[in-house]
């Protein structure tokens, strides 16, 4: 598989840095981010291939983030909602709308794997 360009967007910075780690040890290029504004002016510079946001975070949220990645890259962008939210979270039903899949923490590898196939 090509090496793909993920962020990870996360204000707990053990959780963004860790799933980018793992993605990185899958020869992926990962960029930990810990808010949706640091996110959003990398990608000016450099787009992501896959953006694996939370939902639930302080100041703009994910669900927010999902938005503006949507209308700035359209369905080039894979957008994958991380939280440890309930499905029935009325912020997690929103997010299903914009986002292409939705993970409950903590993300398995088995599940990046089928996200990334090789």
């Amino acid at each position: 598989m090509d090496q793909l360009t993920v962020y990870v967007v996360d204000d707990n910075k053990d959780a963004a840095d860790s799933l980018a780690t793992l993605l990185g040890l899958m020869g992926h290029h990962a960029h930990p981010f810990y808010n949706g504004q640091d996110a959003l002016a990398r990608a000016q510079t450099e787009p992501p291939h896959c953006v694996m946001l939370d939902i639930a975070m302080a100041g703009m949220d994910g669900l927010e983030l999902a938005r503006r990645f949507r209308e700035q890259f359209g369905d080039d962008v894979i957008l994958v909602a991380i939280t440890g939210s309930p499905a029935d979270d009325p912020r997690v039903k929103a997010t299903f709308v914009t986002v292409d899949h939705y993970f409950v923490k903590p993300v398995t590898i088995e599940q990046i794997q089928k996200l990334f196939p090789d």
